[in-house]
């Protein structure tokens, strides 16, 4: 396995900004660290979970991945979008928002995320499989990716929360300015 090739991936597909970057992003915004902390948990679990699916059941998602991959697209697609008007939306002062970013909103949202679905479904099989088949090998990739996903997450809640004044300041700005890359990635989803 070419090590650094599976680490530019690894690291690309995971800091970069993308549904769940950006929904970290808001929460720490708009209900703190500490909600956008539960938040990334979950999602990393749920990260974690569809890795190991992938790893699971790779020889038969990959025979019926061409079927399913458009309808993961556009329930991606349509959530990304309600997560879009949400955040375009977002008031902070009110309490339905603090309890949204919950440990298992975090899960759930990497279950209809297209950009961790694909990740999941494309690194198991090009960079672990076929240069590892036992168990313990293929555990062990597994939980590196996972941990290089919370430190992306993670990542995202620190700059948040480093620059959590500013975003406060130019609430209304930032929001859009988010709830428009959201909308664009998920228009992108689909082409």
């Amino acid at each position: 396995m070419d090590i650094t090739s599976f680490l530019i991936y690894c690291f690309i597909a995971t800091f970069t900004p993308g549904p769940t970057n950006i929904v970290i992003l808001s929460t720490v915004q708009n209900t703190g660290a500490r909600k956008a902390i539960k938040y990334s948990y979950g999602a990393t679990a749920g990260f974690g979970l569809l890795l190991v699916i992938s790893a699971m059941l790779n020889s038969i998602l990959m025979t019926i991945l061409p079927k399913i991959i458009i309808v993961i697209q556009i329930i991606g697609s349509v959530y990304m979008l309600y997560l879009a008007y949400q955040i375009y939306k977002l008031d902070a002062t009110n309490s339905t928002v603090r309890q949204t970013a919950t440990f298992m909103s975090g899960f759930l949202m990497q279950f209809l995320n297209p950009k961790v679905i694909l990740f999941t479904f494309t690194v198991v099989p090009t960079f672990i499989l076929p240069y590892y088949s036992s168990s313990p090998a293929v555990t062990i990739r597994i939980f590196a990716i996972i941990g290089i996903g919370f430190l992306a997450f993670m990542t995202w809640v620190l700059f948040g929360a480093c620059f959590k004044a500013f975003l406060q300041k130019h609430n209304k700005i930032v929001n859009v300015v988010m709830a428009l890359s959201l909308a664009y990635a998920a228009v992108m989803v689909l082409k």
